[in-house]
């Protein structure tokens, strides 16, 4: 299981680069990542190196965080590996929330980070159909 650090944040000029600017001055890395964003507000999800690190650094500069339980499943760098997966889901009758993308520095190959309602019946479920899913993604 991966923990997820979503940051609440105003959409405006330089937030981003202001959020980016604390996890560089507490050495944390952005392993992957997704930005949402709305009218007034956005979500920016991350795994980063340091998660609990992160959401303390953040908090104390006025941004809301919460840390949220991710799966990341490690695929190979080939066309259909999404949709593989999604199909396994599917077939098991879960749907997923949003995905996006980082990488095993170790082996080089894609994770794809996902959430769904029951991320522990997802992770059972991956594991049990063959997928390799990562407890931890490295710096």
């Amino acid at each position: 299981m991966l923990k997820q650090l979503s940051i609440y944040a105003e959409n405006k000029k330089g937030t981003l680069k202001s959020i980016t600017g604390i996890l560089q001055r507490e050495n944390i890395n952005i392993l992957g990542s997704v930005t949402n964003d709305s009218a007034e507000y956005g979500i920016v999800r991350a795994v980063v190196s340091a998660p609990e690190k992160a959401a303390e650094a953040l908090t104390e500069e006025g941004y809301l965080c919460r840390l949220t339980d991710v799966v990341g499943v490690e695929v190979a760098d080939e066309v259909g590996n999404l949709h593989q997966l999604l199909t396994s889901l599917s077939e098991s009758n879960i749907s997923v929330d949003y995905v996006y993308l980082s990488f095993n520095r170790d082996s080089g190959k894609p994770i794809l980070i996902f959430h769904a309602d029951d991320i522990y019946t997802v992770e059972a479920c991956l594991v049990s159909k063959g997928f390799t899913v990562v407890n931890g993604v490295r710096a």
